[in-house]
């Protein structure tokens, strides 16, 4: 056997170089080569086509077991989740520190106790104490969850192998966990993989529904090796702005449900507390008409969620510099709205500061939101209050076209629901059996004639 070589893996796409460089050579990410266990080089004669143990096929109509979904007892949970937990599903959570991943898990933890479920969690960043301690203050010290304190894979299997497997195991988080098996410390990229392999394995030769915590970068993205996001079947982001009480659950990646779905909860003293209307949430405080605010219908996954777009025009003395300030949206889609706006509508935004922000500490990525940023620009730039009654969705293109956008019934359905009575979006986009007056937008300059003729 030849001596075993030093490598190095890159955290963000898992490539291996066999030298430490300051840049990875795939995906041009800085710094993020570390060190890995040393490979071992087998030789030729190591041949692996046979010897091992034959595997039996099956076809795709076999009849089988039928996987039933299991709630968490938290509806926003459950919806995120595309439906429930579902038996031998390895779930990824990320989030920001101290933006309530543990507290989430625990209220999840503990209604699926209480709910006749057997119940494992193990925390390896804190002691049992304070783990009891926030069960306490939550209200949920009387629940039967089976809590531990570990950081060992080896003891956490040995023990779970000895007792009935639970219907859900929760590792808080993967990045302390560790394997006697595997050189490098905790939180290493050959740790993480090892670890969260052992644990993925017995949750699908068990049965057992296993939620891991995950660590994330100051780029908000999951640490550890990309691999890890591929080995589970559900990746899912806890975002929020510790200055609002607001929390959405976000699921990136999801093999038994929708993408992109969301869950949306309100931090309170004793926990988080589910917000079943996040358009209500979101839109609170819009008693007065001021220039610079539009409304626009997001969908999330399957779900429309009303949000308010605010936008502020400052004009400055010639000389200075103008700046532009975005909170909640892309500051490159800004840029490029402001630029048709110019060049396609005639509008002069050089000469004044931009500032945009989406209310309540939302963050949008729909493409649907163009145009109600554009109305919001255009009205603070005249000066003129938008229809307070109205939604508008369309995305612009770089000809100062308003394009459809997917679910246009589902958003004004939403609005209307709410109590909006009027739409301003793309043509094509009118629904008969929906009670809202659609006007349609076929180009950006229309915004501008709208605004001065609506408001």
């Amino acid at each position: 056997m030849a001596k075993p070589k030093r490598r190095y893996v890159c955290q963000a796409c898992g490539s291996v170089a066999q030298r430490w460089q300051g840049q990875c050579a795939d995906c041009s990410e800085w710094n993020t080569l570390v060190e890995d266990t040393p490979a071992t080089v087998f030789s030729a004669k190591h041949d692996l086509s046979s010897g091992g143990r034959a595997i039996r096929f099956e076809p795709l109509d076999a009849p089988g077991e039928t996987l039933q979904r299991r709630t968490t007892g938290l509806a926003e949970f459950d919806r995120a989740l595309g439906g429930g937990l579902v038996p031998g599903s390895a779930i990824l959570m990320g989030g920001d520190p101290g933006i309530g991943k543990s507290t989430l898990l625990m209220q999840a933890a503990a209604k699926v106790a209480q709910a006749g479920g057997a119940v494992v969690y193990i925390s390896g960043e804190e002691a049992a104490g304070q783990v009891r301690m926030r069960a306490e203050r939550m209200g949920l010290a009387k629940a039967p969850v089976q809590l531990a304190a570990a950081t060992s894979v080896r003891d956490i299997l040995t023990t779970l192998g000895n007792m009935e497997p639970p219907a859900l195991l929760v590792i808080d988080s993967i990045q302390t966990m560790h394997s006697d098996q595997i050189e490098g410390a905790p939180g290493t990229v050959s740790q993480v993989r090892g670890c969260a392999f052992e644990l993925i394995r017995y949750a699908k030769e068990n049965g057992t529904a296993l939620v891991l915590v995950g660590h994330v970068t100051k780029d908000g993205n999951i640490a550890g090796p990309r691999v890890l996001e591929h080995m589970v079947d559900v990746v899912m982001s806890f975002e929020g702005e510790r200055s609002h009480q607001y929390r959405i659950l976000r699921s990136l990646k999801n093999r038994f449900g929708p993408v992109d779905e969301i869950g949306v909860f309100a931090m309170q003293g004793q926990g988080l507390e589910e917000v079943g209307n996040p358009s209500m949430l979101f839109l609170s405080g819009r008693e007065t008409k001021v220039p610079g605010s539009a409304v626009f219908p997001a969908m999330e996954g399957t779900r429309p969620v009303l949000v308010e777009i605010q936008a502020l025009i400052v004009r400055l003395q010639s000389g200075a510099t103008p700046r532009r300030a975005v909170v909640g949206w892309d500051s490159g889609r800004l840029a490029m709205l402001l630029a048709v706006l110019e060049a396609r509508c005639g509008l002069n935004f050089s000469s004044a500061e931009v500032y945009l922000n989406v209310a309540g500490g939302y963050r949008l990525s729909d493409p649907g939101a163009d145009l109600a940023v554009a109305a919001a620009l255009i009205s603070a730039l005249g000066d003129r209050a938008l229809p307070s009654r109205a939604v508008w969705f369309g995305e612009v293109s770089l000809a100062g076209e308003v394009r459809p956008v997917a679910h246009s019934g589902i958003r004004q359905r939403e609005a209307a629901k709410l109590g909006f009575d009027r739409a301003f979006g793309p043509p094509g986009g009118a629904q008969p059996e929906v009670d809202t007056r659609y006007a349609e937008i076929a180009l950006l300059p229309n915004v501008v004639d709208r605004i001065l003729s609506e408001a």
